[in-house]
C-alpha cells in the first residue's frame, strides 16, 4: 500500500462520515468521563467496543481497499470491539482509576492528534482525526490500562496494532508516532499482566 492510497482511504472517510465521527466523539467522551468519575464503571469499555466496531466495519470494511486493510485490520478490530464489549459486560463494576501523570500524557497526545496532523501540513478530508484507526487505539490502550483487570488478548490485539505506528514514516504521518508510543506502553502492560497472572 503506498501514501496516495493511504490518505486517499482517509480522505473518502472523513468526507462522508464527519457526521459519525462527531456522534462517536462525543459519546465516547462522555462514556470515559462517566467511568472516570466512577459513575459507570463499565461505560468506557463499552464505548471503546462500539468505537473499535466501527472503525473495523466503516473504515475497514467499507472504504478500505487494500487486502491488507480488509484481512488483517479489519479482523483485528472487529474482535478488539467485540472483546471491549464482551469486558464491559463480564467486568462491569471494575473501577476505572484516575489516570496516571504518563497516562494523562497520552491523553493529551491523543487530544492533539487533529491539530499535530494539520501541522504537519495536512488538512481536511485528508488529515488525522478523532475517530480514525491510530488515535482510538492510542485512547483505547491508554483507557484500558486504568482498569485493573485486563484482558491479555484484548491488549496483545491492541498492542499489535500500536507497533503499525512505524507507518508514520512510510506514509509521511509523523503524528503516528502517538500510536508508536502508545504499543511500547501496551508491551509494558501485557508484560506486568503475565507476570502478575503467573505471581
Amino acid at each position: 500500500m503506498n501514501a496516495q492510497a493511504f490518505w486517499n482511504v482517509i480522505g473518502n472517510y472523513n468526507e462522508q462520515t464527519k457526521l459519525i465521527q462527531i456522534g462517536l466523539l462525543i459519546f465516547i467522551t462522555l462514556a470515559i468521563t462517566l467511568s472516570y468519575i466512577g459513575k459507570v464503571n463499565w461505560a468506557a469499555k463499552f464505548a471503546l467496543g462500539i468505537t473499535n466496531l466501527f472503525i473495523g466495519i466503516g473504515f475497514f470494511a467499507w472504504y478500505g481497499t487494500e487486502p491488507i486493510q480488509k484481512f488483517f485490520a479489519l479482523p483485528l478490530y472487529l474482535l478488539c470491539g467485540i472483546l471491549f464489549l464482551y469486558e464491559s459486560l463480564h467486568n462491569k463494576n471494575d473501577l476505572l482509576e484516575k489516570p496516571t501523570p504518563f497516562q494523562s500524557l497520552l491523553l493529551v497526545l491523543y487530544l492533539l492528534y487533529p491539530f499535530i496532523s494539520v501541522v504537519l501540513g495536512n488538512s481536511f478530508p485528508q488529515m488525522v482525526t478523532y475517530i480514525m484507526p491510530c488515535p482510538i487505539v492510542s485512547l483505547s490502550i491508554t483507557v484500558y490500562a486504568g482498569y485493573k483487570r485486563k484482558n491479555k488478548l484484548l491488549l496483545l490485539l491492541l498492542t499489535i496494532w500500536g507497533f503499525t505506528g512505524i507507518k508514520s514514516v512510510i506514509f509521511n504521518a509523523y503524528e503516528d508516532i502517538i500510536l508508536l508510543i502508545c504499543g511500547f506502553y501496551g508491551i509494558a502492560l501485557l508484560v506486568n499482566e503475565i507476570k502478575h497472572s503467573k505471581s
